[in-house]
């Protein structure tokens, strides 16, 4: 019953009215960022126009003590309702049908956020659905912050809907309670946005008084609940009990809002000695369970033979109807509101079930309820419920196989008035939608509260600017600014302060640019973040580039001196076939450089840590057998000591750089499948900056390629060590030490000034560092050989090379298999 003549066309207005200031609200930009200091138990679904609802899910709620010392603890809800949690369900039911229904609400997707109210949380929940900032929540796995709700269904307490409808008039929010009966809430003056689907308790009192009428029945007790609902009944009541003489009231007594057990017991105490027959009960069923608590105690006292009358708050609760309830209140007499069927709603019941996806709000009250259902616990369960023979929850239980009032559709009473009243907002909504212009609701039948309109043309301005005057007490702030309010002025003074790097302001508020763009020097508009990397054009790169290519034609030149002159005695004695191989490598090396320079790529990412590992072990493993054979042939000048140099001929060098090579090329093999470097556009070192770069994906394969490099340079180190006293003549043990302490010098600096260069920079020490040990190399392994193949040809003869040890040497390179 509704609390107006029409009050469709009000509830339309006011949702116009509503509907306007959300969507020009700046609280529809709440984020994720903000966060609720209550947390609320609540279900939440997306759509283009949101709905709230308030229920009552749990029976009671407790708040901690206050010691002011700490910050409180959040109130705790207990005592689960399941009526509570399917009217919840009813309107959730009731939006999905209606966003099926092609004809109503075209285009137009309504969603939900509905709370607990816990019996007492009602207001605290009502304000975080009128303006939207109490919380946000998790939809779909993605964080977005609830908006500000076009109307409220709820709540189911006239106390609550008294103090959320005092607030919630002031900014015209549309309130449509299923449940809330006190006739109080009729006054359009004090709650101009109230409406409900339920008779106001005016009628239920003229119901009670005639039914004592028609049994006669003149004396009578009368219980209330502590609030506006029982205390506005108890008057009416009253009033009307006078006008009519139709009896008296026996005792009038208030039941307590919490369980005060001593108070409880002086009612019940009360009530056996009166002579009155009859009680009249306006309470909620949470009072009514408290009472019944303390009957059952006082049965020793003869409480039973009372005739109840109930109001509609707990006639049909089923917590009530209970076997050990039924001696006292069997045979009730209540004033039930009107039963309706809702098709389609048990099978939506049905689909119901945990999914248990974390930090998911709306799993909390369906997870509450199939443990309440099926007396379980999902893990990890409260302590001792195990062991006292509790079960754990699945999740897979069949609410079919289990017998619940919740799935009982055959008694709809206050899960029909959710239906209606999710309608009457989603209907009020659509003649909003599909109002016409001079066919509205308001003056002139427009379909809005009319813009003022000024007839500038007739004022006359006593100035002799003959203009308006300008009255501010700040001007609006330019560009770039933002405003900020003077401490202990009006908010229409303010300073303007400039907005931080990143952000920009064309109006009062500073704004973040996007992930790829920068604020302009004047703050005023976005312009692209720079790009950073190593690149050809820029004079780093060029130099680098150059360098690079010089190696590589040098290199080339020195191949070329030595395969002019490879009948020499000192091209020979070098080892020829393994000094070809290490300029090869070495021209591999310094073109590698090459892949480090540019923009970086996917291929370009791969291929150059690849391409560097395998040339660098290729170099140190020509290396490593040069130092080898100078190792095992100077050793085989020693008396007796030369049948070991069958093992150093030309097949087994080959062979030895094939395999110490491979190694490298598996450890790179294994690494690029495995976790294989990536490009990626590196917004940390710089905010103004975007740096490409490539990241090494595993740093365990980075760093086995850097190990086993380092290895083989500290081997060929060591061997060269040992045999660096040979004669002075042929000093190629020397040049190999001397080689490897350059190479190790440049690796052993290039650790901590790669980690510590930032951006491009660190692509340039590596570039250097490559650079630099490979001119190291080539300088020292063959520097000495072609000044003197060049510039000193008298030196480059067999006699002049000559030394103790070198003649075998020479010998064995001349011809590597004879037999020495």
């Amino acid at each position: 019953m509704w609390a107006l003549s029409d009050p469709s066309l009000l509830l339309t207005m006011l949702l116009y009215y509503h509907f306007l200031c959300s969507v020009s609200s700046p609280l529809y930009s709440s984020s994720c960022q903000l966060q609720g200091q209550f947390h609320l138990n609540g279900m939440h679904k997306a759509g283009d126009a949101i709905l709230g609802g308030l229920f009552q899910i749990h029976f009671f709620s407790v708040f901690p003590d206050l010691s002011f010392t700490s910050e409180p603890q959040q109130p705790t809800c207990h005592g689960f309702d399941v009526l509570g949690f399917r009217q919840a369900q009813t309107m959730a039911f009731a939006i999905d049908e209606i966003n099926r229904n092609h004809n109503l609400l075209p285009n137009v997707t309504l969603g939900y956020s509905a709370y607990d109210n816990c019996n007492i949380l009602g207001f605290r929940a009502a304000l975080s659905l009128s303006n939207g900032q109490e919380e946000q929540v998790k939809l779909n796995e993605t964080c977005v912050g609830i908006p500000p709700v076009l109307g409220i269904v709820g709540d189911s307490s006239s106390t609550r809907c008294l103090a959320i409808s005092s607030v919630l008039g002031l900014y015209r929010v549309p309130m449509v309670s299923y449940f809330a009966t006190c006739s109080c809430l009729s006054d359009r003056q004090k709650f101009p946005s109230f409406f409900r689907t339920i008779p106001s308790d005016a009628f239920q009192v003229r119901a009670v008084i005639q039914i004592l009428k028609h049994f006669s029945w003149t004396w009578a007790g009368l219980l209330i609940s502590d609030d506006d609902y029982g205390l506005y009944a108890a008057r009416s009541f009253q009033s009307d009990l006078a006008q009519s003489g139709g009896g008296c009231l026996a005792y009038l007594e208030v039941l307590p809002w919490s369980k005060d057990t001593a108070e409880l017991r002086r009612i019940v105490k009360v009530m056996k000695k009166s002579a009155a027959c009859v009680v009249i009960v306006f309470a909620h069923e949470s009072h009514m369970i408290d009472l019944m608590e303390e009957v059952g105690l006082e049965i020793q006292h003869n409480v039973t033979g009372l005739q109840w009358i109930a109001s509609e708050a707990w006639t049909s609760a089923t917590v009530l109807q209970t076997p050990d309830l039924m001696p006292y209140l069997g045979g009730t007499l209540g004033i039930a509101i009107r039963r309706g069927e809702i098709p389609g709603l048990r099978d939506f019941l049905l689909q119901i079930r945990p999914e248990l996806r974390l930090n998911n709000s709306n799993e909390n009250n369906v997870v509450r309820f199939w443990e309440y259902t099926f007396q379980c616990r999902f893990a990890p369960p409260s302590p001792g419920w195990l062991e006292a023979g509790g079960a754990l929850c699945t999740g897979q239980e069949d609410l079919e196989n289990v017998d619940t009032e919740f799935l009982d559709i055959s008694n709809l009473r206050s899960e029909y008035n959710v239906y209606k009243a999710v309608y009457a907002l989603a209907y009020a909504l659509d003649d909003l939608l599909q109002c016409e212009s001079g066919r509205g609701p308001f003056s002139e039948h427009s379909c809005g509260s009319e813009e003022l309109t000024l007839d500038e043309d007739k004022i006359f301005w006593n100035f002799n600017t003959k203009k308006p005057p300008r009255s501010v007490c700040s001007e609006s702030c330019p560009p770039g600014t933002r405003m900020a309010r003077k401490k202990g002025e009006p908010v229409c003074c303010f300073d303007c302060i400039p907005c931080s790097e990143g952000k920009i302001s064309n109006d009062t508020e500073c704004t973040s640019c996007p992930d790829d763009f920068w604020s302009s020097p004047q703050r005023d508009h976005c312009v692209p973040k720079k790009t950073e990397f190593l690149s050809y054009h820029e004079p780093l790169g060029i130099c680098l580039t150059a360098t690079s290519l010089l190696g590589t034609f040098i290199c080339a030149v020195v191949l070329g001196i030595f395969i002019y002159h490879h009948n020499t005695p000192i091209v020979r004695a070098n080892n020829s076939e393994l000094s070809f191989q290490l300029l090869m490598s070495l021209k591999l090396c310094f073109l590698c450089s090459l892949l480090f320079i540019g923009r970086p790529t996917l291929w370009t990412c791969q291929l150059r840590h690849a391409a560097f590992g395998i040339s660098f072990v290729l170099c140190m493993s020509c290396i490593l057998v040069k130092t080898m054979v100078v190792l095992a042939v100077f050793q085989a000048s020693k008396p007796g000591a030369g049948a070991g140099l069958k093992w150093f001929g030309v097949l087994q060098q080959r062979g030895t750089v094939l395999v110490l090579t491979s190694l490298q090329a598996a450890i790179c093999t294994a690494w690029l499948v495995s976790s294989s470097p990536t490009p990626h556009r590196n917004t940390q070192y710089h905010n103004d900056k975007i740096i490409y770069e490539c990241v090494v994906g595993s740093t365990v394969g980075f760093s086995l390629l850097l190990g086993y490099i380092g290895f083989l340079a500290l081997l060929s180190f060591l061997l060269a060590f040992l045999v660096r006293k040979l004669p002075d003549n042929f000093n190629e043990a020397k040049h190999i030490t001397f080689s490897m302490l350059i190479f190790s010098a440049v690796w052993v600096a290039f650790v901590p000034a790669y980690i510590s260069s930032p951006g491009k920079y660190a692509d340039a020490v590596e570039v250097f560092a490559i650079l630099a040990s490979s001119f190291g190399l080539l300088v020292a392994l063959f520097g000495p050989k072609c000044y003197i193949i060049v510039m000193r040809p008298e030196r480059n003869t067999k006699k002049a090379i000559m030394g103790r040890g070198t003649t075998k040497f020479l010998n064995f390179h001349i011809n590597p298999t004879m037999s020495i």
